[in-house]
């Protein structure tokens, strides 16, 4: 029985490639004044190939935190400070374009009505996470919203998990995580939660199956598994 739902955010509630493609594209170009060329070798360094608009499966943008980002980035871009990189990235992260995985209103609402608390734990800031919730009208469902710099730490760790767990007031046993990337599920699985992974993202059944109590092709098919979960613990 599940009580409780953790979601991701990017690839998770909103279609990685629609969104981070684009943000990729206008961060690298306005990073280096307008110059492709310059923009193009920007991008190898975190795993995006600007002329095809597509990310690498290892890219440090999929799964990592803007700090990591801004690590991976701050060696090529001597000019300017972490801090101002920083500021960069987020202002752009909170601009680029959101394309919601599934229709998230009628969907939060259904869980909702089901009695589940809903949560969002993103490695992305916690300042961009709301904007984009709140782009999308949702924010109100959540009764948790954390970003890796919201004080518990960032996924793989469990701690913004547990963190969830305990501010909703759910066991882990009885809450599920739901994402995109194998972070989300090896910190599900350290939570001692149930993990769900989703199709939205860059990484394939493959990858995630292991990890995963089931692979879903997105969130819009989670209320029909909670429903074949419940029926089978009632056999």
């Amino acid at each position: 029985m599940i009580d409780a739902i953790l979601f991701d955010k990017d690839g998770t509630l909103f279609d990685f490639a629609a969104t981070w493609e684009a943000w990729a594209e206008a961060f690298l170009l306005r990073a280096m004044q307008g110059d492709r060329a310059r923009a193009e070798a920007l991008g190898r360094v975190i795993g995006f190939d600007l002329g095809a608009r597509r990310f690498a499966r290892d890219s440090v943008v999929i799964a990592g935190t803007p700090g990591q980002i801004v690590e991976a980035l701050s060696p090529h871009m001597p000019g300017m400070g972490a801090t101002e990189l920083l500021r960069m990235l987020n202002e752009e992260a909170e601009a680029a374009p959101q394309a919601q995985a599934v229709p998230l209103a009628p969907l939060l609402d259904g869980l909702r009505a089901r009695g589940l608390s809903l949560g969002v734990m993103t490695n992305d800031t916690e300042a961009v996470a709301r904007a984009h919730l709140g782009e999308a009208g949702v924010t109100d469902r959540f009764a948790f919203i954390a970003g890796f710099d919201s004080g518990h730490g960032a996924k793989p760790s469990p701690a913004p998990l547990l963190a969830f767990c305990a501010a909703v007031g759910v066991a882990p046993s009885r809450a599920l995580m739901v994402g995109d990337s194998t972070h989300d599920l090896l910190a599900g699985r350290a939570a001692g939660m149930r993990t769900v992974g989703v199709l939205t993202g860059l990484a394939g059944p493959d990858v995630l199956a292991p990890h995963a109590d089931a692979i879903l092709p997105d969130i819009g098919h989670i209320p029909d598994w909670l429903t074949r979960n419940q029926e089978n613990a009632h056999v």
